[in-house]
């Protein structure tokens, strides 16, 4: 179509005609499919003994975010973050418990970079205060120390800290194995983990409350192999991929302030081995018991050439 709009205002005319489209098509299918097929899904039941998935060992913040959720509950630890999404699959633990994002050094890019491989559904969440400590050997003086030893997170968070003292640092799998690590070394090493961790290993705590911001919190994801959904679930996470065309995104964005959905989180991962694509993670404030967001779910999945469903919980 023609576009005869003033000089100097072709795009914005067609931004706005094309949302006007694109709002249409948004009610036309909410009234075409007011009948949308909801999700299937079970309750879920966090009663009784439950084997969880855990990266670290005793004492790691992934341990302590599970005793947040679960008041009963065996933990089946792992050393990669990987290994605990195949144990959900396999059936070897009932939900696995993964870090996803911190407030000071933002998403938890192994995390993100593992929902894309794997078949999983998040089934509650929860926020851990993080208070990281500098962990050593008994006997090791302050300055002696000759290396720090992390998680990358719990380096990024301390970044101030290991800067200021010129300490070396080196990424470790998790904290509560790099405290773990230096323990069972004979260098003068020292790691970042929770006291809790500190604490169970016998390690001696030269420095407490030691991240860039006193105010740090991780948030962490439980995972289940079902569709498993709480009585009070009211945040839905999915993923999508969009065509590299004009406004894709703001169109998708459209289609959730037509529907009266509320975006809590929008994330966006690089898709390995293509000329730059990309996966979006998105949160929004709904249940998939109600027909707005079923509408929408379904419009989505028809819609686009990679949607995926994450799951329908609620932060515990």
């Amino acid at each position: 179509m023609e576009n005869n709009a003033p000089k100097g205002l072709e795009g914005a005319s067609k931004v706005f005609f094309q949302n006007i489209m694109d709002i249409s098509k948004c009610r036309q299918y909410q009234e075409l499919f007011a009948d949308s097929d909801k999700i299937e899904y079970k309750k879920l039941d966090l009663s009784g003994h439950k084997a969880v998935a855990v990266p670290g060992t005793n004492g790691s913040y992934s341990h302590i975010a599970c005793g947040q959720i679960l008041e009963d509950f065996e933990p089946v630890f792992f050393e990669d973050f990987e290994d605990v999404f195949r144990a959900v699959e396999n059936g070897e633990a009932d939900f696995g418990i993964l870090p996803i994002a911190n407030s000071t050094a933002g998403s938890v890019g192994q995390t993100y970079e593992l929902m894309k491989k794997h078949d999983f559904k998040i089934c509650a969440s929860t926020k851990v205060k993080i208070s990281h400590c500098l962990a050593v050997k008994p006997g090791t003086k302050f300055e002696d120390i000759n290396a720090v030893y992390s998680h990358e997170q719990g380096l990024s968070q301390c970044s101030d800290f290991l800067a200021s003292n010129n300490f070396k640092s080196h990424r470790y799998a998790n904290t509560a194995l790099a405290a773990c690590y230096i323990k069972d070394s004979d260098q003068p090493y020292g790691a970042i983990c929770s006291e809790t961790c500190a604490n169970e290993l016998g390690l001696e705590i030269l420095r407490r409350d030691i991240a860039n911001a006193a105010e740090n919190y991780t948030r962490f994801i439980m995972i289940s192999k079902e569709i498993l959904r709480s009585d009070n679930a009211n945040t839905v996470s999915v993923s999508l991929a969009l065509p590299h065309t004009s406004s894709a995104l703001y169109r998708l964005l459209t289609k959730f302030s037509v529907a009266g959905l509320n975006l809590s989180m929008i994330e966006s991962r690089p898709i390995a081995n293509t000329d730059f694509d990309v996966v979006f993670y998105l949160d929004f404030e709904g249940d998939i018991s109600s027909p707005d967001v079923a509408k929408l779910m379904n419009e989505l999945d028809s819609e686009l050439s990679y949607f995926k469903f994450l799951g329908n919980y609620e932060e515990v």
